[in-house]
């Protein structure tokens, strides 16, 4: 028996669970599906038992796996954190309708949405997450704990530095070979922001074309 869970019973968590339950239905492996929320205001949803993370810890399996559906990504990290001290292991989630295309390499975690794309020649961190109809094009560096909101367009050429948020139906410009557009570490890109150039670290942009945020 393996213990499966999706950490986050919020939107994010039961966006996702459907998809978690289609990949390990068809695994042919036996196991128990639950949520982990270590603050859950009720004990069931969407059919699925909710406990903490001590609790599902505690239950007797041959191995526990998990994947951290929650949008906060410096939240997201400690949870990863957390996880590999304990020997959890991590797997990625993936719609069946994603589209992924020549030498993409993704690495542990990642959650991709219903009608992602992802083209050519595109290296993805660790923990990602890529919400309905976003998509990454090709020569793309994306770092670790990178959040995409629904309908994100990432052009090519493009690097995004570890913990950036990139809003909904946001479009970052195709960067140059060799001098790609880079979205610093930690910036956000506001929802529907049309970015043009390259954005600094922690920086908050918006509008079209995307400035700073001016408080």
């Amino acid at each position: 028996m393996k213990q499966v869970a999706v950490f986050g019973a919020s939107g994010c968590g039961r966006g996702i669970m459907p998809l978690v339950r289609a990949q390990w239905m068809s695994s042919g492996v036996d196991y128990e599906l639950v949520f982990v929320d270590d603050n859950p205001t009720m004990s069931v949803v969407n059919g699925h038992e909710i406990i903490t993370y001590s609790e599902w810890l505690n239950r007797s399996a041959d191995s526990h796996h998990i994947c951290i559906a929650i949008a906060n990504s410096t939240v997201r990290e400690r949870l990863a954190l957390q996880c590999q001290k304990d020997a959890v292991k991590f797997f990625n989630v993936r719609a069946g309708n994603v589209v992924q295309l020549d030498n993409v390499l993704i690495d542990e975690g990642a959650i991709l949405c219903p009608f992602v794309t992802l083209t050519s020649n595109i290296q993805i961190g660790r923990h990602f997450h890529a919400n309905l109809y976003s998509y990454v094009e090709h020569d793309c560096v994306i770092g670790d704990y990178v959040t995409f909101a629904p309908g994100v367009k990432c052009n090519g050429n493009v690097v995004i530095e570890d913990h950036a948020y990139i809003g909904s139906g946001a479009v970052i410009k195709q960067g140059v070979p060799g001098k790609p557009l880079v979205i610093g570490r930690g910036a956000i890109v506001g929802m529907g922001a049309v970015v043009t150039k390259s954005v600094p670290p922690g920086a908050v942009v918006v509008g079209n074309p995307a400035r700073p945020l001016i408080k």
